[in-house]
Parts: structure tokens; sequence; C-alpha cells
């Protein structure tokens, strides 16, 4: 077992990891909360406007080009073209009319998220090779928050520019963020995970299967998964539960939005200091659990008990405990993922966790339509406690990849 290093990450790592994270949240703010308005604003049929859910298929195959990532080049050789590229296809937006050119934008768009799901992959592998096992709580409590705030950049932001300004100082606007976010990246010197010798050809177009196969992975994505499974179904839900319970728009966006953002990213770095203060077991039982009773919260207020005070607590205690947990998982994820192999293996682990969003959501739906909300909230309370014990029980048995034991400490008896 590795030696514990108390040592926070030098002040150049943080800088680096917070600009590329950043960068990743401005595109993902911008399609997801900014360019539904503009498509809409433009005349475009709702419809057409759903259409825009393709443009997130990168995210989801991303572990497709994680071995390419891995095996050749250095980080600083894939990061500073992808983001020359993506700030460069920012500013070339500026000549598209958006009302007679959505076939091109959309296009556009979609390799926007195949660089930017692309260097997702470069910076996770190098938030792996360059942190030890006690820096990774701080750095995911760094990644999660500064996702966050580019995701506020990016739908905020440049909504706000687009209002005031119009469509091309908006994307130079976020041509000029994304080269800031690069300018860290041009100091970067860490060497590439494998000289050109060692790799084989089929580490290139199958590698990810191979890791895949690698003993404890494919049990470790099912724990993952059931322990997220619990709460992305409760939160899929809230929003529309928070509209049939009589709250205006007004009021939403104030408690999920500004205030539930807020609780976010404090639970956030809450999470990333208790990761590296106390250690994975304690933080994601803890967390995990206290993120159970946030759900439940929802529960009461679905049965109408505490009123509009009940919806504020739970919406509150959902983002702070919530992000808590989720950085605790991240860095658990981090900690699994083997330094020669860090791109391809936390992809397997983050595209895991995307395919559970999306299964959750579709059966906190199709609960909450049989069951109602109140049932669908109390199921989804006992699924993530559920998922949360199973998680830790499991891994104090033994199971998960066997890197997990210079961070969780085992019991085979």
């Amino acid at each position: 077992m590795h030696a514990k290093q108390t040592a926070a990450p030098a002040a150049y790592t943080l800088t680096l990891l917070t600009g590329l994270y950043i960068a990743q949240g401005i595109p993902y703010g911008f399609f997801t909360q900014a360019l539904p308005v503009l498509l809409r604003e433009a005349g475009l049929s709702l419809k057409a406007i759903s259409l825009t859910s393709l443009l997130f298929l990168p995210w989801i195959l991303k572990f497709l080009w994680g071995p390419l990532i891995d095996r050749v080049g250095a980080p600083r050789s894939w990061l500073l073209p992808l983001q020359l590229a993506t700030a460069a296809g920012a500013a070339l937006l500026t000549l598209i009319d958006l009302q007679h050119g959505f076939t091109v934008l959309f296009a556009a768009f979609f390799m926007f998220n195949v660089f930017a799901s692309m260097q997702d992959v470069v910076t996770d592998a190098l938030a792996v090779r360059m942190l030890d096992d006690r820096q990774r709580g701080l750095a995911n409590g760094i990644q999660v928050g500064a996702y966050r705030i580019g995701m506020v950049l990016g739908g905020g932001l440049l909504l706000y520019v687009y209002a005031r300004y119009g469509w091309k100082p908006m994307f130079l606007a976020m041509s000029a963020l994304l080269l800031l976010c690069t300018l860290p990246a041009l100091w970067l010197r860490v060497p590439a995970a494998a000289s050109p010798q060692r790799v084989a050809a089929r580490e290139l177009v199958s590698g990810w299967w191979l890791r895949l196969r690698q003993p404890g992975v494919i049990g470790f994505l099912l724990l993952i998964a059931s322990y997220k499974f619990g709460d992305t179904m409760a939160a899929s839900l809230i929003g529309p539960f928070m509209r049939d319970w009589g709250l205006s728009k007004e009021a939403i966006a104030l408690i999920k939005g500004t205030v539930g953002s807020s609780a976010g990213f404090a639970g956030a770095a809450a999470g990333g200091w208790a990761a590296w203060k106390f250690g994975r077991r304690f933080a994601l039982l803890t967390f995990g659990l206290t993120q159970t009773l946030s759900i439940a919260l929802y529960v009461l207020a679905a049965a109408h008990v505490g009123g509009v005070a009940m919806l504020w607590a739970a919406c509150v205690a959902e983002h702070l405990f919530g992000g808590m947990a989720t950085v605790a998982l991240f860095t658990l994820m981090m900690d699994a993922a083997d330094r020669d192999h860090a791109g391809t293996d936390y992809s397997l682990y983050a595209c895991a966790i995307v395919i559970t969003q999306g299964v959750a959501a579709f059966v906190g739906g199709a609960a909450g339509d049989a069951l109602g909300y109140a049932a669908t909230f109390a199921i989804a309370t006992v699924v993530s406690a559920a998922g949360c014990l199973l998680l830790v029980a499991r891994l104090d048995r033994g199971a998960g990849p066997a890197l997990l034991d210079t961070v969780w400490p085992r019991r085979t008896a």
C-alpha cells in the first residue's frame, strides 16, 4: 500500500484543472440552458429544438476514443489543438445566420461536443496522473465546482451577452473565455502515458474493451450505478413536482437555480475537503446517507407536510449533500483508474454514470405517472440508501479493481 501524502496539490495543477473544467462547462451550459432559448426565439419548432439532445451523443460514447488519447501523444499535444479548435469554431459561428443555417449550426455544435468530450478524457487522465490519493478529493471538489462555474458562464453570461449585444458578440465572448481557460496548458509538461513501442494497434481500436475486462471493473461499474440510481430517480421529478405543487416558474428558478446552485457549489467544496481529510469510506457513506435523507424531505413535501418551507429545505439539502456525494464518488472513480490507462478507465466509469442517469430518469418518470410523487420519492429514498450501503459493503469485502486497495481498507473475513 502506498504511503499517504497529505500535501495539497500544487498551485499550477489546481489552476490548470480549474481552467480546463470551466472550459468543459461553458459549452454544456450553453447547449442545455441558452441554446433552446435562442432557437425558440428564432422560430424553430419544439420538435426541431428537441434534436439538440443528439448533441450529447459524444459524451455517452467518449470511452471509444479514450484508448487513443491514453496511448498516443502527450496531454499537451491533445489539449492545445482541441481548445484552440473549439475557440476558433466559436469565432467562426459568428458567420452563420441563426434563422437560416440550422443544419450547419447543428453540425458545428456537434463538433463542439466532440472536442469538449475529448478534452474531458484528457483532463480526467491528467488529474489521475498528476494527483496522489489524498489530493484527488480536493481536485474533484474543484472539478465539480469549476464545471458549475462554466455552466453559469455558458448558460447565463453568454445568454445575457446575446440579449444585450447580439449573436456575434456572444460567440466572440465564448471564444475569448475558452482561450483564457487554455492559457495554463501552455506550460504543461506531462509526458505521454506510453512510449510508441508499447502501443499495439488493438489498444487504439478496442482498448476500452480490454480495460472493461480487467478484474473487478464490471462489478465496480454496477456499484457506482447503484449509488447514483435512487438520487437521480428523485432528481428527475423535482422540477415537475414543484410546478405541480403550485410554485411559479420564477420561484422554481430561484430555488433550483440560484439557491440550489449555490448549495451545490458549497457541497462540492465540502465534499472535496472531507474526502481529502477523512478518506473515501467516510465520505461515501456519510454523504450517501445524508443525500438519501434529502430525498426523504421530498416525501414529506409531497405529503404536504411543512408547506413551502419544506420544499426549500429539501432543495437546499439535495444540492448540498448531492454535491458532497458526487465529489466523493468521482474521487473513488479516479482511484480506480490506472495511471497508464487513466483516460479510458475514467471514461468508462463516467459513461456508466451517464447511462444510469438516463435509465433512472425514465424509471422515475414512469413511477411518478403510475404511483404519484410521494410514493415515488419514498421508493427513491429506499433505493438510494440501499445503493449507498451496497457499495460500501461490497468494497469492504474487496470488490472493485485492485487499485482501490490503496485508499479503501478491505475486509476479507
